[in-house]
């Protein structure tokens, strides 16, 4: 089948013009285990192939650079990535933010993170204090651009001034409607940040054309961001059901259908 959209991360791969800028420079990736190519290769093993390309650290964030952590609150350490050589740094481990010795580790940094459009799923709060720290470090940010599978629709109330949390990057609605890129610009305008940024934008991507309102149905095949996002009906019902956290509901973590499904679990008493 020919393919009709084409992601961020494979437009920078295809096209040698786009990687020009980074030509002499050390460049770093924040990716996760969704971060693949449209042949399924990951995102920092396709980008280190490329010979033009000095790569020179990585980023994980929540679950790690490659899913190592399932549990949803488990922390992720630093280590060595043991091909490459480089240094992968974490995220969700001792710190949120990255450290000044982080950041000295590289001159562009390129985040390639699959979203789930819902303001408290952490990816988007990773990219906030990400653009932060290269404001603040003077290190550019380029993000390639991948489609908010929940399509257009912003939905929710607006998170209140001073809520702000890891799982409540600013003040947006809780379906914020917006692809990574456009919420790197949202961060920039609404935080007053100083930095260089840009995005790798999507070729061919229709955010309102069903059914599949801007992820390409049978293109393009979904891999989980995180372990509880297993396909695209989950991702479009999370802004709902992950509320039900805060009640005695379950929402069907440990099935099949996490955060689609939800009800009320009952013990059963054995009699002895």
């Amino acid at each position: 089948m020919t393919q009709t959209v084409l992601f961020g991360i494979d437009r920078l791969i295809a096209e040698p013009a786009l990687r020009r800028p980074l030509a002499g420079r050390r460049v770093a990736l924040l990716a996760h285990p969704a971060s693949v190519t449209a042949d399924l290769t990951h995102s920092l093993d396709a980008l280190a192939a490329l010979p033009d390309l000095k790569i020179t650290a990585a980023f994980g964030p929540q679950h790690g650079l490659r899913g190592d952590k399932q549990d949803n609150m488990v922390e992720s350490p630093d280590f060595l990535d043991p091909q490459l050589g480089i240094p992968v740094f974490s995220l969700y481990g001792e710190v949120r933010r990255p450290t000044a010795a982080m950041m000295d580790t590289f001159d562009v940094l390129l985040v390639d993170l699959q979203d789930l459009g819902c303001r408290i799923y952490t990816f988007i709060t990773t990219l906030r204090y990400v653009l932060e720290a290269a404001a603040k470090h003077g290190k550019s940010v380029w993000v390639l651009d991948r489609p908010n599978p929940a399509g257009r629709p912003i939905e929710g109330l607006t998170l209140r001034d001073g809520w702000e949390s890891f799982v409540g990057a600013g003040p947006m609605p809780m379906r914020h409607g917006l692809t990574m890129g456009e919420l790197g610009h949202w961060f920039i305008a609404t935080l007053k940040l100083d930095v260089d940024y840009h995005v790798v934008t999507m070729h061919g991507w229709q955010p309102d054309a069903a059914p599949g309102y801007g992820w390409p149905l049978g293109e393009r095949t979904w891999i989980n961001p995180s372990p509880n996002a297993p396909n695209l009906w989950m991702a479009r019902a999370y802004a709902g059901t992950v509320m039900l956290e805060g009640a005695t509901l379950s929402e069907g973590r440990g099935t099949t259908r996490p955060l689609e499904l939800f009800g009320r679990l009952q013990a059963a008493r054995m009699l002895v």
